[in-house]
């Protein structure tokens, strides 16, 4: 299972939100690149970064932060935050980055994410961000008025082969991951998934360690490495199948 720490960008810094409000935002750092190689260097293997300016503006705002991100570090990145058109698409790619999310586009226009997958076949990944079941678009602010599931099956249909699934609700807020919804999406639409939000402990990781074989690939973790709720690099080892070491050295504590 990979874990993908996340740099939430607004403003330029690296930020986190609570629970998807732009109104409760904590700053952790002043300069995003400087956190990514910190995570880097404790053993990340991919990065997942999200352009927050641009998600409320629906087009990318901060590509000179992120270009600096991806000279920084050698892992690979995924981006997300208002990416709405091919030509943004093409941007991001040429920029280096290795995998573009598409969030409000894929509720707005599945025919452009067929096109994409086409266009750029293995770099295209789908961001299913849900309050309550509902989709929500334009930064989190709008309802998207289709369910999940429905969302994550058009957009197999479109060629899409993951996606990144977050309970908004969850988000920030260290209360344990969503894993049953997450799992239910992985079946029922047959994509892998990415989990997102809510991330509290290491219990989380070895959890959704246990249901890889429903379709969970990975997780992404934000606060709870920023607060040290999390140690990233135990997370890491869980993540590569040391889950069994831990929780019998936790069981001898």
């Amino acid at each position: 299972m990979i874990l993908f720490p996340a740099i939430d960008i607004r403003g330029g810094r690296c930020v986190r939100l609570t629970a998807g409000r732009f109104d409760c935002e904590t700053v952790f750092a002043d300069d995003p690149a400087e956190m990514a190689v910190r995570w880097e260097k404790a053993g990340a293997e991919y990065l997942h970064v999200v352009d927050l300016d641009g998600a409320l503006a629906g087009q990318s705002k901060n590509l000179e932060v992120i270009g600096r991100i991806l000279a920084s570090v050698k892992i690979p990145v995924q981006l997300g935050g208002g990416i709405r058109t091919i030509q943004n698409i093409a941007d991001c790619l040429e920029l280096g980055v290795s995998r573009v999310i598409l969030g409000s586009i894929a509720v707005r226009d599945p025919q452009l994410v067929k096109y994409a997958c086409r266009l750029f076949p293995g770099s295209i990944v789908a961001g299913i961000d849900a309050r309550y079941g509902e989709v929500a678009v334009e930064g989190w602010g709008v309802g998207g008025g289709v369910n999940a599931v429905a969302l994550a099956k058009t957009m197999a249909e479109a060629g899409i082969e993951r996606v990144i699934f977050t309970d908004i609700a969850r988000d920030g807020m260290l209360g344990g991951v969503n894993i049953e919804a997450t799992a239910e999406l992985a079946k029922l639409s047959g994509l892998k998934v990415i989990a997102s939000g809510g991330v509290a402990s290491l219990d989380d990781i070895i959890a959704l360690k246990k249901r890889e074989k429903d379709g969970i690939e990975g997780c992404i973790i934000g606060k709870a490495i920023y607060t040290g709720a999390v140690d990233l690099t135990a997370a890491l080892a869980i993540a590569k199948e040391a889950q069994d070491a831990y929780e019998e050295n936790n069981s001898m504590s």
